[in-house]
């Protein structure tokens, strides 16, 4: 028996390796040839769970979990596991009776305080979850994933100065502060200086943030080098204030600016409130060579509106930020006189080649190369109609007028709360946001009486007054 439970340990270890080094399968098989020696191993058990759960096999995941915890309930780490599990499964009950459970066993771990505030917030009772991250942060001021979730909640409600702050306890950027030479910016004077923004998260953050090129010139920088996803090169040469723009896919110097910083802290070091988010729209604009290509394809009588319905898959809430299809738009349809494109990229690109009845739907998601070419389309549109995702921000950041259909679960927090409008994108955006436990249906029934009022309103405004509508109610 002992010397099955030093080979199952070998096992266990060599699979914490595996793990490490991405290797899922090869991990998987270690940690259940260490459950073939040792039974009730309960921490292959619980990696083994955790494995499962990364391939999206939730009910194995939940089953090993459980079985671990049966196993050594002492420990809080499953405990914690699988109470991000139920969460993730929004049984919100059940998952708020663990993480109060393991509360009153571990009082004084930071993690344990952080993800009860993870449910919480999930849940809206923001006050609470407030108050479950400063008690991590009074038990460890250098927990950053508390400090970085709080910044979610004070950043939603509009608490720019602290939420700004608690923000660059991301961890996400890490890999240039061993990349570039020179030091990171962090409000120096500028003047004279060159500086390269480097890329971060998404398309979308890169749109929304990429306007603070044009803050740093007017502090005086010298020269602005922008890094960002190869897609947007081509689209970021109209940034104004941007000197030189290079995709991360080439050859980037290590060296030759006197700083670097990550876009989505310019905010911070800018020190933008509310009342002060720079919005110069547009701050993007289309090449004429390729509107004039892309303006040749789009119908050329009635309303031409753009449609995006789903995000990138990877992202954390996309289940609920992305349409289930194309078919939850189904009655745009019925609005006449309008003319529906499709900007949709990658996943749900196919569905608008075989439409839902009654929905015809120009198809250009599949011909389109890069944003500058989603670019081109928009802006011979009239309208651009899209979940939160990149395509919303290009259409905020060209002036085009936007209306965004936006989760009430998770809801991003740069859209803030209860608003219908958008600071970072003024006078061209409208959020349609779903009330609270009543999905989609009722935000396309909105969003299809708006249109039909929309419609109406540019037929008598033929000059086009409605795209400096102010949309505050």
């Amino acid at each position: 028996m002992h010397a099955n439970r030093t080979q199952a340990e070998v096992l266990f270890f060599e699979g914490n390796r595996r793990m490490e080094a991405k290797d899922a399968e090869g991990a998987e098989t270690s940690f259940k040839q260490a459950l073939s020696l040792v039974p009730n191993f309960s921490e292959a058990m619980a990696n083994l769970g955790w494995l499962r759960e990364q391939a999206g096999a939730i009910a194995e995941a939940e089953t090993y979990y459980r079985q671990a915890i049966a196993l050594s309930p002492e420990n809080v780490q499953i405990h914690l596991n699988l109470g991000v599990l139920l969460m993730n499964r929004k049984c919100f009950g059940e998952a708020e009776a663990i993480n109060r459970q393991i509360l009153q066993c571990a009082p004084d771990s930071p993690a344990v305080w952080s993800n009860l505030g993870v449910l919480l917030a999930c849940l809206k009772r923001e006050d609470e979850a407030e108050h479950c991250y400063r008690t991590a942060l009074a038990l460890d001021s250098s927990y950053s994933k508390a400090r970085f979730n709080l910044s979610y909640i004070l950043l939603r409600q509009g608490r720019l100065e602290e939420g700004w702050r608690c923000l660059e306890a991301r961890v996400w950027y890490e890999r240039f502060t061993t990349y570039f030479t020179c030091p990171r910016w962090c409000g120096e004077a500028l003047i004279g200086k060159s500086v390269v923004v480097g890329f971060e998260a998404g398309h979308g953050d890169m749109i929304q943030f990429c306007r603070y090129a044009s803050v740093l010139k007017t502090m005086g920088a010298a020269h602005i080098t922008l890094v960002c996803h190869p897609g947007l090169k081509a689209l970021f040469s109209t940034l104004s204030g941007v000197d030189a723009v290079l995709s991360f896919k080439e050859d980037v110097p290590a060296s030759g600016w006197d700083f670097w910083t990550p876009p989505m802290s310019l905010p911070h070091y800018c020190h933008t409130r509310l009342d002060s988010i720079p919005a110069p729209i547009p701050y993007l604009s289309a090449d004429p060579v390729r509107e004039a290509k892309w303006s040749a394809l789009l119908p050329t009588s009635g309303f031409r509106v753009g449609l995006a319905w789903k995000g990138n898959p990877l992202f954390e809430n996309d289940g609920d930020r992305s349409l289930p299809s194309l078919d939850t738009l189904a009655p745009l349809g019925a609005v006449a006189g309008t003319r529906l494109i499709s900007l949709q990229k990658g996943p749900g690109e196919d569905e608008a080649q075989r439409p839902p009845q009654g929905l015809s739907i120009l198809n250009l998601g599949g011909a389109l190369q890069d944003f500058a070419d989603t670019a081109a389309v928009v802006a011979s549109l009239d309208l651009v109609i899209s979940v939160d995702t990149a395509v919303a921000h290009l259409a905020g950041s060209l002036g085009k007028p936007c209306w965004v259909l936006l989760p009430d679960y998770r809801t991003d927090w740069r859209w803030l709360t209860e608003r219908t409008d958008s600071p970072w994108y003024p006078k061209h955006m409208r959020l349609f946001r779903q009330p609270p436990g009543q999905g989609w249906p009722p935000v396309v029934t909105a969003v299809v009486n708006a249109l039909e009022s929309w419609k109406k309103d540019r037929e008598s405004h033929p000059l086009g007054v409605m795209a400096n509508r102010d949309y505050n109610g």
